[in-house]
């Protein structure tokens, strides 16, 4: 498993709209196969699994998408099964165009009014609307300002809260432990994404067969009673 690819558009015009859809093969981790899809019943949704689910942390990837440069600054949580749970991500795009946004992707089966509210150490909470909605992720979008780069710099925890289809908030915590490096600094090589993800799917499925052989061993002690 990898991390699933999300599309966003966040121009207006037809040219900045085709630009805008190629940095599909950029945002969360675009080398990488698609994970499984969200479970409509998001029995990932609690926070408590993603608390617990690994993940890569903040990194930076850049790639050149036709006359623009694009980099995307991003963090994913993952359930313990691997599937998405919330994945966000800061995209500058320079050239031709250039545009600051953020992204937040999470699983269907959103309210859609409500929006994701997002707050940084429990302040005032920022309403992003979504952008649009997709059998297996709703994505919503905000313009990307300085104040808000800086705030995510200070910060200690991000949180951004769903509102599910039972009317339930859903909250997921993101440290931003590592995020003004990972801003800062220069974007990770796809040698060195490659090795990370690879070893993020190797701890993945070792939790699967360990979680696999549990089930087995207590099948065959209820049969033997």
């Amino acid at each position: 498993m990898g991390y699933q690819e999300t599309e966003f558009v966040m121009f207006k015009s037809e040219k900045k709209t085709r630009a805008a859809l190629s940095v599909l093969a950029v945002m969360l981790g675009a080398a990488a196969a698609p994970v499984s899809s969200f479970a409509q019943d998001a029995s990932a949704d609690a926070p408590a699994q993603a608390a617990g689910a690994p993940r890569l942390g903040w990194y930076k990837t850049c790639s050149k998408q036709e006359d623009n440069d694009v980099c995307v600054v991003q963090n994913v949580v993952l359930a313990g099964g691997g599937q998405l749970v919330t994945g966000v991500g800061l995209i500058s795009v320079t050239g031709k165009i250039n545009n600051k946004s953020l992204q937040v992707s999470v699983p269907p089966a959103r309210l859609i009014p409500p929006g994701i509210a997002m707050q940084i150490d429990g302040g005032k909470a920022q309403k992003i609307d979504y952008l649009m909605c997709m059998p297996d992720r709703c994505v919503a979008q905000i313009p990307l300002t300085d104040a808000m780069i800086a705030s995510l710099k200070k910060g200690t925890d991000l949180v951004l809260t769903s509102i599910n289809f039972r009317r339930a908030p859903n909250p997921i915590k993101i440290s931003l432990e590592g995020f003004t490096g990972a801003y800062d600094g220069e974007a990770v090589s796809q040698s060195k994404l490659a090795e990370s993800q690879k070893s993020l799917q190797d701890s993945m499925q070792k939790k699967a067969d360990e979680a696999r052989k549990k089930l087995e061993d207590a099948q065959k002690a209820a049969k033997a009673q």
